[in-house]
């Protein structure tokens, strides 16, 4: 049988866990997402509703792999960065699995598992990447034998954003799909803060001036909830574009990957692409089941880390939960 990996995310909502062989075959991936019922995460409750669900969610993806969780030989996790109280989550569990089997464990930095994923999933070699995701935007390409940032967010994250927004809306989480599907029977553009300094961006103001929007007297007899959703999007995509295309033409790169929960939307997709075609470069998107979080993510990454280096210590399993995907060396690409 092939060497096999379990890949175990938990930096955010998403319990996940992923199993795949040494050459990338995935033979399972379960997920277990937290849904508040009001508000944003809450880690405690995160933490709680993982650590009731981890058994079942491993059990669930051991059953459809069709093997033991003795036929296991690596353990990979998510050890940065993230939400302190739900990392430990899944480090601990990583930890208690691997002494119980005797196997070696690797911990993995979240940012560059998506990107990494998306090279395997994609076939893409060299790409600049756009990753949009509920806790972070980052614009990254590999130089100087790591994951540089380009550019990124200077406060809320793209996803966090929108779906601050649709809760102020009072739209159920994830409130990114109902935004995209309100936007889209619109193009009554409104004017908001477009902000962008340098090649970071900044989505706060953009943020407190839609919320104004939702309290305006004028909301409901000048514009409506889609006319809003449409403006929000088209400013916060064009300032993606923006500091995508200005990246790409910095350091010509001739791939583009878009990844993160938020590649899902289909109008950034499209921006994206006719920059990407603009600068003759490839355009690839994640496929929606691997461009979230997810243990396969965590668990190919893991796999590209252990055969370059080898596994780490327990000691060495410690989770980071601010640390950034440039302060790591990417020895697989070196």
């Amino acid at each position: 049988m092939k060497k096999l990996c379990l890949g175990i995310e938990s930096t955010a909502h998403t319990f996940s866990v992923g199993i795949l062989d040494f050459d990338g075959n995935i033979y399972s991936l379960i997920n277990d997402i937290f849904i508040p019922e009001e508000g944003g995460l809450h880690p405690g409750l995160v933490r709680e509703q993982h650590l009731n669900n981890f058994m079942k969610i491993i059990n669930s993806a051991l059953s459809e792999a069709q093997i033991s969780v003795n036929n296991i030989n690596l353990i990979a996790f998510s050890q940065s960065p993230g939400l302190g109280p739900v990392l430990k989550i899944g480090a601990w569990i990583s930890r208690m699995l691997s002494q119980m089997l005797d196997i070696p464990i690797v911990g993995v930095n979240h940012c560059i598992a998506h990107i990494e994923i998306g090279r395997l999933k994609c076939n893409i070699e060299d790409p600049l990447t756009l990753y949009v995701s509920g806790g972070n935007t980052i614009v990254s390409a590999f130089e100087s034998n790591r994951y540089q940032i380009f550019g990124e967010t200077l406060d809320l994250a793209i996803g966090n954003m929108i779906d601050s927004f649709a809760r102020d809306a009072g739209l159920q989480h994830p409130g990114g799909p109902k935004i995209e599907k309100l936007a889209s029977k619109s193009d009554n553009y409104i004017p908001l803060p477009y902000v962008v300094k340098g090649m970071d961006l900044s989505f706060s103001g953009l943020y407190t001036a839609a919320k104004y929007l939702l309290q305006s007297g004028e909301y409901g007899k000048k514009y409506n909830l889609n006319d809003i959703a449409y403006s929000l999007q088209e400013t916060a995509f064009g300032m993606l574009s923006e500091v995508t295309e200005r990246a790409l033409a910095h350091i010509e790169k001739r791939e583009v990957l878009l990844t993160g929960g938020v590649a899902a939307n289909k109008r950034l997709q499209s921006m994206i692409k006719y920059i990407s075609k603009e600068h003759d470069a490839r355009f690839e998107v994640v496929p929606l089941k691997y461009a979230g979080d997810n243990g396969v993510m965590i668990g190919w990454t893991g796999i590209l880390r252990y055969q370059a280096e080898g596994s780490h210590t327990i000691s060495d399993t410690i989770i980071k939960p601010k640390e950034r995907m440039d302060q790591i060396t990417i020895p697989w690409r070196s």
